[in-house]
């Protein structure tokens, strides 16, 4: 049985949903400990609860300890490969379905047929990536790994309430993933992006965040191509603006931030436009979010996998961790170049 404390690293809920992915694949049991120990609210919230319990649902596995506010749980995987299918989760929250998304993805690469996961909750919030940053960033840099998925957002959803909702369709993969190389930044190609408002259009909020933001990218030399999205589908009101950047070596870097009530319009574009801008001055391969959502992807693939992170952040190190403890993975960081030796992993 693999034994993680979850208090360690970052001791964040990315840890659990990590955790339990990966060792629905693996098939070992996980016995999981002071879960997000150090949070204001410790234990597995709605999010946490739905995830670890989608990948039980996915494999037939068994969890205990599968209640909000625990801090342990006991995991023990079902059967390999997975069926497939369509599956429809509501986390009932505000909390994170893309992070939700993240932890479920991997395990449908591995099934046996065609996936379609639908999960409602909150799309756009601080403390997680929006689904932009997943449909836009995420999605292509695996796919040349191989990982055939695709995002669909359905409706927007934002903290307080949440009821956003999601779609990704996963083909099942026909060999293990190949490595990922990225050790090249090279020169900016385009930026685009993508302007959102629900229920905001008489504060003109997406054509503002939109303005800021490429008067702001104009004024260092470039032209960001942005789309204006005036929603309203979602049940309240609520913003987000995402940013995208691509080089001629072929690197996608993105950049985003939600709106919040007494956050305006343009210091959301400022924010945006200044962490984009800082992960390429960094000359990075990858952004700050792509570091370390990436990890999971070269753990399991066969070879190699070599990219520059921004900076190496809690949330690398707690899935470097991760690979190591319950892949065997070999990972080697030598200032902002992080090198994995993926197990290959096609089946238990």
């Amino acid at each position: 049985m693999i034994e993680i404390d979850g208090a360690e690293k970052s001791g964040s809920g990315t840890l659990v949903r990590f955790a339990v992915a990966l060792c629905t694949l693996t098939g070992e049991p996980l016995h999981m400990v002071r879960i997000r120990a150090a949070r204001e609210k410790a234990g597995l919230r709605p999010q946490h609860l739905q995830a670890v319990r989608a990948c039980a649902s996915l494999c037939g596995g068994r969890l205990e300890g599968d209640s909000v506010g625990s801090r342990e749980i006991y995991y023990y995987p079902g059967e390999f490969p997975f069926e497939g299918g369509s599956r429809t989760w509501d986390i009932g929250t505000a909390g994170s379905a893309t992070m939700m998304a993240f932890a479920l993805t991997p395990i449908a690469l591995f099934a046996a047929a065609p996936s379609l996961l639908t999960i409602r909750g909150g799309l756009f919030q601080d403390f997680a990536p929006t689904a932009f940053h997943m449909r836009d960033v995420l999605l292509p840099l695996i796919a040349p790994m191989g990982a055939a998925a695709e995002l669909n957002i359905i409706r927007p959803g934002y903290v307080p309430r949440g009821a956003g909702e999601l779609s990704v369709s996963v083909k099942p993969l026909r060999s293990a993933l190949r490595p990922l190389d990225r050790t090249e930044a090279g020169e900016m190609a385009k930026i685009r992006g993508i302007s959102l408002a629900s229920h905001l259009e008489a504060g003109h909020v997406a054509g503002r965040m939109a303005d800021r933001c490429s008067a702001l990218i104009a004024a260092m030399g470039y032209r960001a191509e942005m789309e204006i999205i005036e929603d309203n589908s979602a049940i309240q009101q609520g913003a987000a603006l995402f940013l995208r950047a691509e080089t001629h070596t072929g690197c996608i870097l993105g950049s985003d931030m939600a709106g919040k009530r007494g956050r305006s319009s343009e210091s959301i574009a400022e924010h945006a436009v200044s962490a984009l801008f800082e992960d390429l001055a960094s000359g990075a391969t990858v952004d700050r979010f792509a570091a370390d959502q990436i990890v999971l992807y070269a753990g399991l693939a066969a070879g190699r996998s070599r990219y520059l992170a921004p900076g190496i952040t809690d949330h690398v190190r707690s899935n470097i961790w991760l690979i190591e403890k319950i892949l065997g993975a070999g990972v080697e960081v030598r200032g902002n170049m992080i090198t994995i030796n993926g197990i290959g992993f096609f089946g238990r």
